[in-house]
């Protein structure tokens, strides 16, 4: 197989970006989910960015992958939450966790487009908690049957398949067995009921929904890992979506500071450009060291991510990968946040309107600081890694 041609990512990124804009735009405007995101990104290839060229992906390592990301991010986080979803989160556990036959059976068609995924961890009730999901599986003879109510999970209304995790059904709690496990689960069947959730604050180019497994099946080789092993299969995974939407944040940074930009040098007040206004020029200070400091912390961490990959034995080392991928997106995705608060003041009246794109950036970039880690989840992660593990507060 030829190697990775990260020039030809970067080119089909960028061609990508070019053509879904002005689709985008509309779809946000009329407030409808972009129907025309999945087949853009399958014709320009980008729907196996970091899937083993083996399975039909491109091969992408994390510096590309993520690099690729931030470039998507520009073009709203909604636009970039589908990759997440699909790929980050999604693709991510199965070709990390998966047997060969479930890598062949979800992986190729996931790069051609003939099957979206997504990650269903969340539940009404258990968020930053994971333990406390109330999803439960009990086994067959072919299998698995999964209960439960999984919510606000990304593309969970137009996914084929979806990577799952419950408990042991009617095992004590205090029983050794009682630990979760990870499965794939198919959509198109009778035990799989969904519904699209649309009353959001932001990203309503984007699928977010809740599903219920009722008397679900899974085979026996949609496990996902060892039994008992879906705890780490989840917190590896959200390395992984903790650096995609970093990336992303990265990519809110660079559009809201460039339509910053180019809004002040056109924009007349008291008789010059408010470019030209000392306290404006604050604002673009601010948002410039923003962009820098982002881009340097995610492409180290995603470095770190790639050092890691490469040396899979070495825990140390994961866990250096799994603490700098916190910080990242606690940095950045904060300071996205206040970046586009940034740019929305500098485009004053007309910055409170979804015509314009650091309105839609705001309201749509504060998700982020809630999803695959919450700002004060990362906070208490950070800290114990300062402090050290018997500090930690959730002992």
């Amino acid at each position: 197989m030829p190697p990775f041609d990260p020039a030809s990512l970067v080119a089909d990124v960028e061609a990508f970006c070019q053509e879904i804009r002005p689709i985008e735009e509309l779809c946000y405007v009329e407030h409808r989910f972009n129907d025309q995101l999945v087949p853009l990104a399958r014709k320009y290839n980008l729907l196996g960015m970091n899937i083993a060229p083996e399975y039909g992906g491109r091969g992408a390592d994390a510096v590309s992958y993520f690099t690729a990301l931030a470039r998507i991010g520009r073009e709203g986080t909604g636009t970039r939450t589908f990759f997440s979803g699909h790929l980050s989160i999604g693709a991510y556990p199965i070709q990390t966790w998966g047997s060969e036959a479930l890598k062949q059976k979800y992986l190729p068609r996931a790069c051609r487009g003939e099957a979206v995924l997504a990650f269903g961890l969340t539940e009404p009730d258990a968020g930053s908690n994971p333990r406390e999901m109330t999803t439960t599986f009990r086994q067959t003879a072919d299998g698995f049957i999964l209960n439960g109510v999984k919510y606000l999970i990304s593309n969970g209304g137009i996914a084929d398949a979806v990577v799952v995790f419950g408990y042991p059904e009617g095992v004590p709690v205090d029983d050794p067995s009682h630990r979760i496990s990870a499965f794939v689960i198919d959509t198109h069947q009778p035990g799989f009921v969904k519904e699209d959730l649309t009353a959001k604050m932001g990203m309503p180019t984007s699928n977010t929904a809740m599903f219920e497994l009722r008397d679900a099946v899974v085979p026996t080789e949609n496990l996902l890992g060892e039994l008992g092993n879906g705890f780490r299969v989840a917190m590896g995974t959200l390395v992984s979506g903790r650096l995609s939407v970093a990336a992303g944040c990265l990519g809110v940074i660079e559009d809201c500071l460039t339509e910053a930009v180019e809004y002040s040098k056109l924009r007349q007040q008291h008789g010059k450009p408010i470019a030209k206004h000392q306290l404006v020029q604050e604002h673009i200070a601010h948002m410039e060291v923003a962009r820098v400091a982002s881009e340097s912390l995610l492409l180290r961490a995603a470095a770190l991510k790639d050092k890691a990959a490469a040396s899979p034995g070495n825990r140390a080392l994961a866990q250096q990968a799994d603490m700098l991928a916190a910080q990242a997106k606690f940095f950045i995705v904060n300071a996205a946040w206040d970046t586009a608060d940034r740019a929305v003041q500098v485009f004053g009246g007309r910055g409170w309107s979804t015509l314009y794109r650091p309105g839609r950036h705001l309201m749509d970039v504060r998700v982020c600081r809630i999803y695959e880690g919450t700002d004060e989840i990362l906070k208490l992660k950070i800290a114990t890694g300062v402090l050290g593990k018997e500090y930690e507060a959730f002992r």
